[in-house]
């Protein structure tokens, strides 16, 4: 996620932020990947200080490597399209 131009913060935990800043912005970046088939939530305020939306997204062991892909797949393309990266 970092080499093609996302924030993802500093996480401890397997939960990783994509850090998008606005929620408008993050409640459209989540509704896109959903259309094309990922499920990311959009955390926004009160859950998170305002101006500091993003999409939590966690990996696990039921993902093979063709999921990874695909989802930075999308990731990307969502992201060039909303201008994120």
């Amino acid at each position: 996620m970092k080499k093609v131009g996302f924030d993802i913060g500093h996480s401890q935990t397997p939960i990783t932020p994509v850090m998008l800043g606005e929620a408008s912005l993050a409640q459209k970046f989540s509704k896109t990947l959903f259309d094309k088939g990922i499920f990311a939530q959009a955390i926004g305020f009160p859950t998170v200080a305002k101006g500091k939306a993003r999409i939590r997204v966690m990996i696990s062991a039921v993902h093979s490597q063709k999921d990874l892909d695909f989802a930075l797949d999308l990731f990307t393309q969502t992201g060039k399209e909303l201008g994120v990266i």
